[in-house]
Order: C-alpha cells, then structure tokens, then sequence
C-alpha cells in the first residue's frame, strides 16, 4: 500500500468518525427515573427536564435523588450509542 492510499484511507476513516460523531452530538436520549424524566443531547448536555405533577412539595430529597437517577439513565444511552457507533472504528473511537 502506497503511501498517497494510505492518506486517502486515513482521510476516509477521519470524515466517517466526525459523521458519526455529528449524528450522536444531536440524537436525543431520554433518561427516566419514577418521577423524573430528564432529555440529554449526544454532547451529554440536558436540554429537558419534566418533574410528574404527582410529587408533593415535601419530598425534596427523593426528588434531588430522580433526577440524579435520570439523568445518569440517559447519560449511560449517550455512551452505549458512543460505543455502538464509534466502536466499530476500532480504538479510535475513545477520540470523541
């Protein structure tokens, strides 16, 4: 393999990471917990937050710990979709 292929390869490899990159950083992912949902973007950002009416005013504490809960359950999507999408390039994908 010449060395102008091998470029060319690397240049391919380079735009298919950022693709794949670019879809996760704007998927949505959804994380619940029983009174909580909370929405993340691929960039592990919350871009929502929705608390169930059903909750009573006196329960901050279990409150504090849903949306915890929910957020690490839509941050552990972002990474199984990093790592579905980004771990077929091999060990390049822990780059992003």
């Amino acid at each position: 393999m010449n060395m102008q292929n091998l470029m060319a390869q690397a240049q391919r490899m380079q735009r298919d990471m950022q693709k794949k990159k670019d879809e996760i950083d704007s998927t949505l992912f959804t994380g619940n917990s029983e009174m909580v949902e909370v929405v993340f973007n691929g960039k592990k950002e919350m871009v929502s937050i929705k608390i169930k009416s059903e909750i009573a005013s006196d329960d901050k504490e279990i409150l504090e710990d849903m949306i915890v809960l929910a957020s690490k359950d839509a941050i552990a999507k972002v990474d199984k979709e990093i790592e579905e999408k980004m771990g077929s390039l091999g060990g390049l994908g822990g780059l992003f």
